[in-house]
């Protein structure tokens, strides 16, 4: 029966702690981007639109 003891308070501790950090991770994927992923997706985005730009075919007006 000694092989069955558990230490309830730390059982309980570890429980919060485990939802306290699956929590935290949520906030963290919901809470956006850091500033540098922003900077780089902005400039990712500015060279994609001129690639865009570089490639289109210019039509003559009528």
């Amino acid at each position: 029966m000694a092989d069955n003891v558990i230490n309830l308070n730390k059982a309980r501790k570890a429980r919060d702690k485990a939802a306290k950090n699956a929590k935290a991770a949520e906030n963290r994927a919901g809470h956006g981007r850091t500033k540098g992923e922003k900077a780089k997706g902005i400039s990712m985005a500015e060279k994609l639109k001129q690639v865009l730009d570089d490639a289109k075919r210019d039509r003559d007006p009528k």
